[in-house]
């Protein structure tokens, strides 16, 4: 393994119940259901779209923490548009940021620092 590098590492295991699986990640786990069904659980694609969104907030929190900017809370809305003949694919991602706590011109400061990395 090459030095200075994170490697993430999730497994994912069939249930016995067509488009679902479980899922470990470490010490957690997650049940993940198909778009196509069961539709009981969190889907790959809501899944996929939580960790982007997850990523905005946690990169623009810490960010602002070591650059004493004063955040007071946040909110990332993400929708990802596919069409129904190619459901697979992504057509079209929309973000948007609600940062509290700053000016307008520091929120889309911080979500270039986003944008970014």
């Amino acid at each position: 393994m090459a030095e200075g590098v994170k490697i993430d590492t999730v497994r994912s295991y069939s249930t016995g119940t067509p488009g679902r699986a479980l899922n470990s990640a470490r010490h957690n786990h997650f049940v993940l259901d198909s778009p196509s069904g069961p539709n009981e659980a969190l889907t790959n694609g809501e899944a996929f779209l939580a960790g982007v969104s997850a990523c905005g907030v946690t990169l623009i929190e810490k960010y602002a923490l070591e650059k004493n900017v004063p955040v007071t809370g946040m909110q990332v809305a993400i929708e990802g548009i596919r069409s129904n003949a190619e459901p697979n694919r992504f057509q079209c991602i929309n973000v948007s940021f609600e940062i509290r706590g700053v000016s307008q011109g520091q929120a889309e400061e911080l979500v270039e620092v986003w944008k970014s990395r």
